[in-house]
């Protein structure tokens, strides 16, 4: 547990879509981007999140230093803070921090693949995937507890300042790793590990319920979004501060661990046949509250109340996802469910963008149309797979 929290605190944290503040106020300020720029910016620099299941292929079938886990996150998290040390070093332009940026995720999801894989196995084999779910929310949402407010501040002072915290959150699994994570250098690379791959793939392929899964993870996460139009509205509509807005990532993140911790109780007596719709409920029910979205107060309510709705929502979401993941599979399977998720996601700020910049869709018709398509979901959860939803945390009970 000590392991994973520092692994999910890592990987989560160092991330630049994490720390976007500063970035969001650099592009915007010094480079003059529009939202569909900025949208497609972190969208692009993401690009290693969405091929997750490589990260998993290649951990799985080839060892570093005789290891299958342990080098693969040693090595990885110090390549993180290596490249976050080069972003105040190259060109200030859009397409050099965009190369540094897509360097950065691509050392994170080796470290978060190898983390991952490590969860669903020991909360498959102790029947506790809701759970090890609940609790790598709670550590994601610290994670936006400390990094909305932190990244508020970094934003008007000079990006290396931003540079040297990402590469220090980054590192910091290392000593961790070092001490708790003793894998034997036995592994043997595979003689053909595309082939294996391959195999594994094909299995994943007849896995029902994981595409079931993967399904509706795709039609929760596709809908238009507006995370980066909230941003422009935040600051150029209601004129609020870079510091303020980070407050607000503090207020959404402490709900947010009011959130996982509600769902690691429910999860233990509730089936995940109910808690999925109650989650997409809430989710709709929050994302429509931001027609209020007005005043400096109305923000500061809208996003308190939404870090604990959304973090419930997705809870549901990832826990599916860990049940689907079948046995043998679990670094691939769960990284495939999870570029199913930031694909969408990516996709999801695009499209929103692109209504708002080029077709003069209003920020709150984008809340319509996000709300809507969430509800849509409800419709596709009694078409799941009973073996997925009918039992409850930890007992396996109906």
């Amino acid at each position: 547990m000590v392991l994973i929290g520092a692994g999910v605190f890592a990987t989560t944290l160092a991330q630049p879509g994490v720390l976007k503040l500063p970035l969001q106020y650099l592009l915007k300020t010094d480079l003059h981007v529009a939202p569909d720029g900025m949208a497609t910016f972190f969208a692009i620099g993401a690009l290693a999140w969405y091929f997750k299941p490589l990260a998993g292929i290649l951990s799985d079938a080839v060892p570093l230093c005789g290891t299958r886990r342990r080098h693969y996150l040693l090595l990885s998290a110090a390549a993180a803070a290596i490249c976050w040390a080069l972003f105040p070093v190259v060109p200030r332009t859009y397409g050099s921090l965009l190369g540094v940026m897509i360097a950065v995720n691509a050392m994170l999801v080796i470290g978060s693949t190898v983390v991952g894989g490590l969860m669903v196995e020991i909360g498959q084999r102790h029947g506790a995937t809701g759970r090890l779910t609940s609790a790598r929310y709670f550590v994601q949402n610290a994670c936006l507890l400390l990094g909305g407010p932190i990244a508020g501040v970094l934003a008007t002072r000079p990006f290396g300042l931003s540079a040297l915290l990402g590469a220090a959150v980054s590192f910091s699994v290392v000593p961790v790793a070092w001490r708790m994570l003793q894998e034997p250098r036995t592994a043997v690379r595979s003689a053909d590990p595309w082939r294996v791959a391959g195999q594994e793939l094909r299995n994943l392929a007849q896995a029902g319920p994981l595409w079931s899964a993967a399904g509706l993870l795709a039609l929760v996460y596709i809908a238009p979004g507006f995370q980066t139009p909230l941003y422009y509205f935040q600051t150029d509509t209601l004129g609020l501060s870079q510091s303020f807005i980070g407050i607000l990532g503090l207020l959404s993140g402490a709900l947010g661990l009011i959130g996982a911790f509600c769902y690691g109780i429910l999860c233990r007596r509730v089936s995940l046949r109910w808690l999925l719709p109650l989650g997409f409920a809430l989710s709709a029910l929050g994302t429509m509250s931001y027609l209020w979205y007005g005043s400096a107060t109305a923000a500061a309510v809208i996003e308190s109340g939404n870090g604990f709705l959304l973090t419930f929502a997705e809870l549901a979401l990832m826990d599916l996802a860990a049940r689907a993941t079948p046995s043998g599979s679990e670094g691939l399977g769960f990284a495939l469910m999870m570029s199913v998720r930031n694909g969408g996601l990516a996709l999801s700020d695009i499209f929103g963008s692109w209504l708002i910049e080029r077709h003069a869709v209003s920020f709150f018709a984008l809340v319509w149309l996000n709300a809507g398509t969430t509800a849509l979901a409800l419709l596709a959860v009694p078409f799941l797979p009973r073996l997925l939803v009918d039992r409850h945390d930890a007992t396996g009970e109906r």
